[in-house]
Parts: C-alpha cells; sequence; structure tokens
C-alpha cells in the first residue's frame, strides 16, 4: 500500500520543517498543533539521549574519587534535546551543555570528546594531559542516526496527514 502525497513537502531538513511550521501557523489551533509537534519529536529524540548518556558514562574512570558530583555523570544530566519551531531556526538536535558547576570545568563535554585535555594538579603549578573518550558524542548519534531521522520524519508526517484530513470550514 503506497502512502498518499503529504499536503507540504516533507524531508528531514530545515525547509521541510519550516513548511510544516508554516502550515499549522495557518491552522486556527496553531499553538496546540505546535505544542504536540514540539513533544512529538522530543519523543522522537528520546532514544539518541540515552545513546549519548551511555556514551559518556563509558568513558574509562581512574584516580582518586573526590567529593565532588563525578565528571561523567555530571555531563549526562546536562545532555538534552532542543526543539524550536519557528524564528529564525527550526529544528530538533540534540545537546551536551556547558557544566559550569563541575570544579570550574565549564569545557566538560567539549574537552572529553577529545583524546587528550590539560589539567592543572590541585594547589599546584603542574600541568598534565588527561585521556578523554574519542568522539563519544559523535559516535553515539551516528550509530543509530538514521533511526532518528526516520522518527522524526515520521513525527512530522503524522502531524501533516493530522493537517492534511481537517474537514475546511464551509
Amino acid at each position: 500500500m503506497s502512502r498518499p502525497d503529504p499536503p507540504v513537502d516533507l524531508s528531514v531538513s530545515h525547509d521541510g520543517l519550516d513548511a510544516l511550521v508554516r502550515a499549522i501557523r495557518a491552522e486556527a489551533d496553531g499553538k496546540e498543533l505546535r505544542k504536540e509537534l514540539a513533544q512529538n519529536l522530543r519523543a522522537a529524540l528520546a532514544p539518541a539521549i540515552q545513546d549519548a548518556r551511555s556514551g559518556i558514562m563509558g568513558m574509562a574512570s581512574a584516580g582518586m574519587g573526590t567529593a565532588s558530583p563525578g565528571l561523567r555523570a555530571s555531563i549526562a544530566r546536562r545532555i538534552r534535546n532542543e526543539v524550536k519551531l519557528g524564528g529564525r531556526w527550526s529544528g530538533a538536535r540534540v545537546k551536551a551543555r556547558k557544566t559550569p558547576n563541575i570544579r570550574g570545568f565549564a569545557n566538560a563535554p567539549k574537552r572529553t570528546q577529545q583524546e587528550t585535555w590539560r589539567t592543572q594538579i590541585y594547589k599546584t603549578d603542574v600541568w598534565h594531559e588527561q585521556r578523554g573518550s574519542l568522539d563519544w558524542f559523535d559516535r553515539a548519534m551516528a550509530r543509530r542516526g538514521h533511526l532518528y531521522a526516520e522518527a522524526i520524519r515520521d513525527a512530522m508526517e503524522s502531524m501533516a496527514a493530522r493537517i492534511a484530513n481537517r474537514i475546511p470550514p464551509t
């Protein structure tokens, strides 16, 4: 059974999402439809967040424990999805946000993506290199990226079909 053509051009791109957002705005209850689309897009990205969190938690940990919160767990807590529908940018993405309160290491998600980074030993002028997990975030996103894109496409298609199936006002 073939699918009928959607009422707007749908592709997992900014143009496809922009076209869908414009169609939603034209509807009388566009605000509710936008909320529902954003919720569906967040749900489509939920597995990506779990994959990214497991990627950072899989990074090796060595050294003495500290009383402060763990670095890997703190980075994992800051991984979020972001959905914006309108304005200059419309889209959905997964972000590993900065961690400003973790031992003054605001760029922890960025630095742990690298093979090594320099840190200063506590209360000394000695610097040393710490090892990271190379591309933990990128590998987590690439592993099942096609599934995430398909889930986003399905959310967009279901919303477009819902708009197309409405009975026009008489």
